[in-house]
């Protein structure tokens, strides 16, 4: 074998264990199970409601990829005072409980805040 002909086997070595654990990440990824976010991972804050219910609304939200994207909004809507908040990652959307006087649009800035858009509250 040629000097040349062992660089290029030895390029061609490297560049593929480079790019193995990149096409893992970008399958997990593209599956939902990877984390796209960066940073730490958040753990989920466990909220319940501590009093009646006065509306449920439904916020459907745009730029979410990955468990990392759900937790993260899911706690800043549980960090309000007067809100439950449970955040699905394959629809896209929070459902939300209402149990003191929170308005709309301070829902909405608290997700738009994250990056994220809200493309719709029913």
């Amino acid at each position: 074998m040629t000097s040349l002909n062992m660089q290029t086997l030895l390029i061609v070595v490297i560049l593929v264990l480079i790019l193995i654990p990149a096409i893992r990440t970008s399958i997990k990824h593209m599956k939902g199970e990877g984390d796209c976010c960066g940073g730490p991972k958040e753990k989920p804050i466990k909220k319940k409601i501590s009093g009646p219910v006065l509306r449920e609304v439904t916020v459907h939200i745009d730029g979410m990829h990955c468990q990392n994207c759900r937790v993260r909004i899911e706690n800043h809507l549980n960090e309000m005072d007067g809100i439950v908040a449970k955040v699905n990652l394959n629809k896209k959307a929070a459902a939300i409980s209402v149990y003191k006087d929170v308005d709309d649009l301070e829902i909405q800035n608290t997700i738009e805040k994250l990056g994220y858009t809200v493309v719709s509250m029913e």
